[in-house]
């Protein structure tokens, strides 16, 4: 993703690089807690020691911002999932143990579900759904090598069917919640033998 224009970015110093990534930490704050729509650059500023026009030189657009907090909450709940998958030896225990954990995530944080919907619907209303589409394939490759150690038939296509079922549960999960275990047996089919 691209954060700032071509070649300013190989022009920053260690010490601005350092301050661009102090703004992103801000902005993971700021959508963390209050969504989308809290995610100014004075909200980003007032949860960093930099100043709004900092933000506004590091990061020209905010929906560039977004983008560099989102793909990283992404990206540490990705390394959170393989980091549980690397806690099993048998593929099995492997592969419920981290659908257990992606669901448990949303579940325990609830906002993070609402962020997450909020900033694919920004993307796409802006037709910038480039940033997103990275996400859920990341998600998507996960969820697909868990897969192939099961040895199933087209892990590929398998983990898309989980990765919308999991996608429509988080929602589900919020208005209508139930057991991991009625989950689970509803998972069974889609993707194991």
């Amino acid at each position: 993703m691209a954060v700032t224009p071509p070649g300013h970015r190989d022009q920053l110093s260690p010490n601005q690089l350092a301050k661009q990534e102090q703004i992103v930490q801000a902005a993971r704050k700021v959508l963390a807690r209050d969504g989308l729509a809290g995610c100014t650059a004075r909200a980003i500023a007032d949860a960093s020691p930099l100043t709004k026009s900092a933000i506004h030189y590091y990061f020209s657009d905010i929906d560039l911002l977004i983008d560099r907090a989102m793909a990283a909450h992404v990206t540490d709940f990705l390394r959170d999932l393989r980091a549980i998958a690397d806690r099993h030896d048998d593929p099995e225990h492997r592969f419920w143990a981290v659908v257990r954990a992606y669901l448990d995530t949303f579940a325990e944080n609830p906002n993070a579900a609402f962020v997450w919907f909020e900033y694919w619907v920004a993307v796409d209303r802006a037709d910038h759904v480039q940033a997103a589409e990275v996400m859920l394939r990341s998600s998507t490759e996960l969820l697909t090598d868990l897969l192939a150690d099961l040895d199933v038939d087209d892990p590929r296509a398998k983990a898309r069917a989980l990765q919308s079922y999991l996608l429509g549960a988080i929602v589900q999960q919020r208005v209508r919640p139930r057991p991991f275990a009625t989950l689970r047996e509803e998972i069974r089919p889609l993707c194991l033998p």
